[in-house]
């Protein structure tokens, strides 16, 4: 009996939980479809009276110097050549770290640790001046570059590295593999989940950036980011919350179709960091 009520109370959580987590996302997706007076109405108004299609409509034709379409492929390849270059930095170095023996190994990897101790927010003034002192203002590098090392993805990389055998390694180099043969052919087929849960939190976290590109894209229209465009519609359909939302649900294709796609890996990723 008791082992029933006990699940009987996880079953009733999770319900509970689910209800939380959907029933915001249904409210947005009809809001999508209602007028104006009906997304913050005085009553409850669950089902839009009319079904109004042309807010999907106007996200496309907001103005014309704001391509919603062009703005979500440029945040799609900035995050895709981001997430392609965060793997290869940092999972080389995850490797170099783990499996190598060089001059000041430990007090550079103390660097490492400690860059995940100190907020963006704190550097962001610094970067940006940095950035202006190359020239990368206003350009596609500046909001590519900048995400590419992380030190938490470098520490995740070195811990998954250090979990293969030596034997491994070992039977590579009678092989006759050197370093880089081993990392590309040993080492980088084993961490395919790593991979894709670095690489899924890596394209979440460019997609959804706002601030960096908002200070360091300025004059260059062609390079707003989906989430600029989010931010201009609800400034320019003041009130017009379903033209606002309709934008919303577009943007968020993108991730949901990553996330779908990695799901499994994900809660393989999890379960690992779990047990280590």
């Amino acid at each position: 009996m008791r082992a029933k009520i006990f699940r009987g109370s996880m079953y009733a959580a999770a319900v509970f939980v689910l209800i939380l987590v959907l029933v915001p996302l249904l409210w947005m997706v009809l809001s999508a479809f209602k007028s104006r007076s009906e997304v913050l109405p005085v009553g409850l108004v669950i089902l839009p009276s009319e079904w109004h299609f042309d807010n999907f409509a106007k996200v496309f034709t907001v103005y014309s110097d704001i391509n919603f379409f062009y703005s979500y492929l440029s945040t799609l390849g900035v995050a895709a050549l981001g997430v392609l270059l965060s793997l290869i930095v940092n999972s080389m170095a995850g490797y170099a770290f783990a499996r190598l023996d060089f001059c000041l190994k430990k007090f550079f990897w103390c660097f490492v640790i400690f860059q995940m101790f100190i907020p963006g927010i704190s550097i962001l003034i610094t970067s940006i001046e940095v950035c202006s002192f190359l020239g990368l203002l206003d350009s596609f590098f500046v909001l590519v570059l900048p995400g590419v090392a992380n030190g938490y993805n470098t520490f995740f990389f070195r811990q998954f590295f250090l979990s293969v055998p030596r034997g491994y390694e070992e039977a590579a180099q009678l092989d006759g593999l050197g370093r880089f043969g081993i990392y590309l052919k040993i080492f980088l087929p084993l961490a395919v989940t790593p991979l894709i849960i670095i690489g899924a939190s890596v394209f979440m976290g460019y997609w959804n950036s706002y601030l960096w590109p908002s200070l360091t894209v300025t004059d260059n229209v062609g390079m707003k980011q989906i989430m600029q465009v989010i931010m201009i519609l609800r400034s320019r359909y003041r009130g017009d919350y379903g033209v606002v939302v309709a934008g919303t649900i577009i943007s968020i294709t993108g991730p949901l179709l990553i996330f779908a796609a990695a799901q499994k890996y994900i809660v393989q990723g999890i379960t690992i960091s779990g047990i280590k």
